[in-house]
């Protein structure tokens, strides 16, 4: 039933009153910190994980394959399972097994373990990721854009958070002996714990479990949920790309020292951060689809000619489309939400695993561009081809989101 006495309040909150809005908001946005958090103190642990357990780049890299794997996973049975056991209780699993995932990493006594454990951890993400899309999207329906992009600024808070807080607990020195990376993931995934407080007291409404069959196939079938999907993949493809890859660049294509590559990437982060902070009223005011035609316009222009300058000003132009990249993840869902209000579970289960599919795809074929046009250059060129590889894999990026706008 509709509140009738407030109507700025979420459905999902009638009945409740604001203490519920206030509580259910808090959940979202702490949950939304924790999800930046524990998918980003990886980076300054990598090194360290490798030389501990003496394991090689393949290694390294079948780790993070399996994390994805357990990502793509979740992405298909959260929704089902947040429909017969409620998406509170979803939700309140997903933050506790990113806790005991935290646990199990500490105590890991070998590669093999320290995989499951990773594995599990990232199942958990996926999870968190899906109950908190579905409670977002539909918990925030009115200023959808605004609190979406909101909602997004406290992951982005964690991702700058993340390798700060990695680093430092690392370095951190306890009866003469360094915490070192396990200690690490078992303390800041410990903080998991913190929304499953005021989760515990709000009030979540969820679908109930109902006879689906068709549906899936269905909305397979929608044309403007394949648009969606193809922004969000070539939008989210530019996001991680960069995030990966911008260091590398620097050094390599551009001659930055590694101080300097990594503050490019800092400031790329921290304008992203920044921009989904303030600019949500804009987005409601001008439109979602206005305003994605804008913003993927904005990004792959400035991202082209950052890319072409070089330098100094290409890495300030680089930046910059920090400001085009950030809104589109956010607003795409914030279509989704408006499309597909009473179905958002299926929707955003379709979505996601579309997603993460595509963009496993795509990340497959930016390494396999970057190592081909290295190959090719480096032929051509001697070791002028090495900063040319990833030149073209910058703009190979650049293209996904002009894709994306087209």
């Amino acid at each position: 039933m509709a509140n009738t006495q407030n109507p700025s309040l979420p459905e999902d909150a009638a009945g409740k009153g604001r203490g519920n809005f206030i509580l259910l908001t808090v959940v979202i946005f702490a949950a939304y910190l924790i999800f930046g958090l524990s998918e980003n103190v990886k980076g300054p642990a990598i090194p360290r994980i490798q030389a501990d357990l003496d394991i090689n780049e393949f290694q390294i890299g079948l780790l993070l394959a399996v994390n994805a794997l357990g990502y793509l996973i979740a992405c298909s049975f959260t929704a089902p399972l947040a429909r017969r056991i409620g998406l509170k209780p979803a939700l309140m699993i997903s933050l506790f097994v990113i806790a005991l995932s935290g646990v199990t990493i500490c105590f890991a006594p070998s590669y093999l373990m320290l995989a499951l454990s990773f594995f599990i951890m990232y199942l958990a993400n996926g999870m968190l990721e899906i109950a908190l899309g579905i409670l977002a999207a539909g918990f925030f329906t009115e200023r959808t854009g605004t609190m979406l992009n909101i909602a997004h600024f406290f992951y982005g808070g964690g991702s700058i958070i993340g390798p700060i807080a990695s680093a430092g607990l690392m370095a951190v020195t306890v009866h003469n002996a360094q915490l070192g990376w396990r200690y690490m993931y078992m303390i800041v995934l410990a903080c998991a714990l913190l929304p499953l407080i005021p989760a515990l007291f709000g009030h979540i409404h969820g679908r109930d479990n109902e006879k689906i069959k068709g549906e899936y196939n269905a909305y397979l079938r929608d044309k403007n949920l394949w648009c969606v999907i193809i922004i969000l993949s070539f939008g989210g493809m530019a996001e991680m790309g960069i995030g990966g890859w911008l260091v590398n660049y620097m050094e390599k294509a551009n001659g930055f020292g590694t101080k300097e590559a990594a503050f490019a990437l800092t400031a790329f982060f921290a304008v992203f951060t920044l921009t989904r902070l303030v600019i949500g009223p804009l987005i409601d005011k001008l439109g979602f689809i206005k305003s994605l035609l804008l913003l993927c316009g904005f990004a792959s222009v400035t991202l082209i000619l950052g890319i072409l300058c070089g330098g100094r000003p290409g890495e300030v132009l680089i930046v910059l489309s920090g400001i085009g990249i950030a809104p589109l993840y956010p607003t795409v869902f914030a279509v989704v939400a408006k499309l597909y209000h009473e179905k958002i579970d299926t929707a955003m289960t379709v979505t996601l695993t579309a997603m993460g599919i595509i963009s496993m795809i795509s990340n497959l074929l930016l390494g396999f561009v970057i190592d081909g046009a290295r190959r090719l250059f480096t032929d051509l060129y001697g070791s002028a081809g090495l900063g040319m590889g990833y030149t073209a894999g910058m703009l190979f990026l650049a293209l996904c989101i002009v894709a994306a706008f087209a």
